[in-house]
């Protein structure tokens, strides 16, 4: 079985920085590409960051452009999320994602990754 473990939210003031790490865990896994995504209150889980490791691609949603950057190690199967100038709309459970093929949907999409992790909170007021 494969997990995936988040860790490095917490609470912070806006303009300050985090960062985020995603690891792999269990029995022998490789993924296609890592993402990360998040949910505030009342809303629904949205795209982050992504990477694509064939290549390295990066994917960034508009909101975060500029300000996170993700990087990793493919064959650790980790990935990290630093998050500089943060914003009170920053706050969610972040979590992460993976997915062990190549697939023919979108990089944004939750529908995309079959393992998560169980979420780091991430907190930013104002």
């Amino acid at each position: 079985q494969v997990q995936l473990v988040e860790s490095g939210g917490g609470l912070v003031q806006a303009g300050d920085s985090l960062r985020l790490s995603c690891a792999a865990s269990g029995r022998t896994f490789s993924s296609y590409a890592m993402a990360w995504f998040r949910q505030a209150p009342g809303k629904e889980r949205e795209f982050v960051a992504a990477i694509i490791w064939s290549g390295g691609r990066r994917y960034y949603a508009d909101s975060v452009k500029g300000r996170f950057t993700l990087s990793g190690d493919n064959a650790k199967n980790t990935v990290y999320l630093q998050m500089n100038s943060l914003k009170p709309e920053d706050t969610a459970v972040y979590y992460c994602a993976a997915v062990s093929r190549p697939f023919s949907g979108y990089y944004y999409n939750t529908r995309t990754y079959n393992y998560w992790g169980q979420g780091t909170q991430v907190t930013v007021s104002s």
